[in-house]
C-alpha cells in the first residue's frame, strides 16, 4: 500500500503489491487481456509472462533502478516478479484472478489480503476477492460489509473480473467472504489476525516417490501460530533433517530479495511459506523421515515412502 495510481507506480518495499495492480509500462494488468479478448474480435487468445517467477529479469527493482539512482546496487533483485507462481512454485494471489476466469467451472473463492495489520488498526486496507461466482458478501468479525458484484458492462476493467471493497476499516479479528454465483452459495473465505509463529507445519505433495535417484517431492513448509492460524509475516530461520533414502535436491522461499543457497539444508521464511524439495535415492526404497526446526517454535515431523 498505498494503491498505485498508474501501473507502473511500484512501492518502495522491493515487493510487488499482491492486489495485482502493477505491470511494467510494456505489460498490462491480467483484466485487461480478459477484456479485450471478450470484446476485441480480432484477439484471439492471450500471452502471459510468466506462469513461473525465474531466476534473472527482476523488473522493477533491476539494475537501470539501481543506475537511477532509485535503488543500491545491494537491493538489486535475483529473479523476476511476473509469476502467477512464484519461484518455488507457490501460488501467488494473482492465481487465483487467472483461475477464476480460465477456470470458470471450478469453485474459486479467494479473498486478500492477509489480516494481521498491527499498527493500521482505524486505517482503510482495501479488500479484493477473487471468485468465479459474480457476486459476494463481506463480513468483518461478523458484521456484513456489504454485497458486491461484478459488472461485465465496465469500461474499467478491474470491475468485471474482481469485487473489492476498498475501504475496509482495519480491526483485528476475522475477514470472511460468502461467494454467490446466480444467488447461490458456492463458497467461502477467511483470514484472521495471526499472532506470534507457535509451530511449523510440514505438507508434501506426494506420499509416494519412485527409488529411481531422480523422483521428488515437493514439501510446503508454513509457519501457524497457537490458534493454527497462518503466520504470513513469519520469517523464521528453518533447519531440515533427512532420515532414510533420500537427500535434500533443493529449499527455497520464493522471495526475489533473497541471496540465500537453494541446496542448503536450511532456509528462511518468507510470507510464512518456504519449500523443501527431496530426491530419491537410487535403488533405496523405505521410509523417508523429514524434520523442520527453528528456534522458539515446535518442530515439524512428516515422512513419505520411497518404493
Amino acid at each position: 500500500m498505498p494503491l498505485p495510481e498508474k501501473k507502473t507506480d511500484f512501492t518502495n518495499s522491493l515487493q510487488v503489491s499482491s492486489y495485482d495492480l502493477n505491470a511494467p509500462w510494456w505489460a498490462d494488468l491480467p483484466d485487461d487481456d480478459f477484456m479485450w479478448q471478450e470484446q476485441d474480435r480480432y484477439v484471439c487468445g492471450e500471452f502471459v509472462w510468466t506462469g513461473f517467477d525465474y531466476l534473472g529479469e527482476p523488473t522493477p527493482y533491476d539494475d537501470w533502478r539501481a543506475k537511477e539512482g532509485k535503488i543500491t546496487q545491494q537491493q538489486v533483485s535475483r529473479s523476476s516478479y511476473f509469476g502467477i507462481v512464484d519461484l518455488c512454485g507457490i501460488p501467488k494471489d494473482r492465481y487465483y484472478l487467472y483461475r477464476s476466469h480460465w477456470a470458470p467451472e471450478k469453485t474459486t473463492v479467494h479473498l486478500l489480503p492477509h489480516w494481521s495489520w498491527e499498527g493500521n488498526e482505524g486505517k482503510a486496507i482495501p479488500v479484493f476477492v477473487y471468485t468465479n461466482g459474480d457476486g459476494a458478501e463481506l463480513f468483518l468479525n461478523g458484521k456484513s460489509l456489504g454485497k458486491k458484484l461484478k459488472n461485465p458492462k465496465s469500461e474499467i476493467s478491474t470491475e468485471r473480473y474482481r469485487l473489492m471493497w476498498h475501504n475496509v476499516i482495519y480491526q483485528p479479528g476475522e475477514l470472511k467472504v460468502i461467494a454467490y454465483k446466480e444467488g447461490k452459495e458456492i463458497g467461502q473465505d477467511k483470514v484472521r489476525t495471526a499472532g506470534e509463529p507457535a509451530y511449523l507445519k510440514l505438507t508434501p505433495d506426494r506420499s509416494l516417490i519412485a527409488a529411481t535417484g531422480e523422483d521428488l517431492s515437493y514439501i510446503l513448509v508454513e509457519a501457524f501460530d497457537k490458534n493454527n492460524n497462518p503466520c504470513p509475516k513469519a520469517d523464521n530461520l528453518v533447519r531440515f533433517t533427512i532420515d532414510g533414502p533420500a537427500t535434500i535436491a533443493g529449499v527455497g522461499n520464493g522471495n526475489p530479495q533473497s541471496r540465500e543457497s537453494f541446496v542448503t539444508d536450511h532456509c528462511q521464511l518468507f510470507s510464512g511459506k518456504a519449500i523443501l524439495i527431496i530426491r530419491s535415492e537410487k535403488d533405496e526404497t523405505g521410509k523417508i523421515k523429514i524434520i523442520a526446526l527453528s528456534d522458539g517454535l515446535k518442530k515439524a515431523i512428516t515422512s513419505i515412502i520411497s518404493q
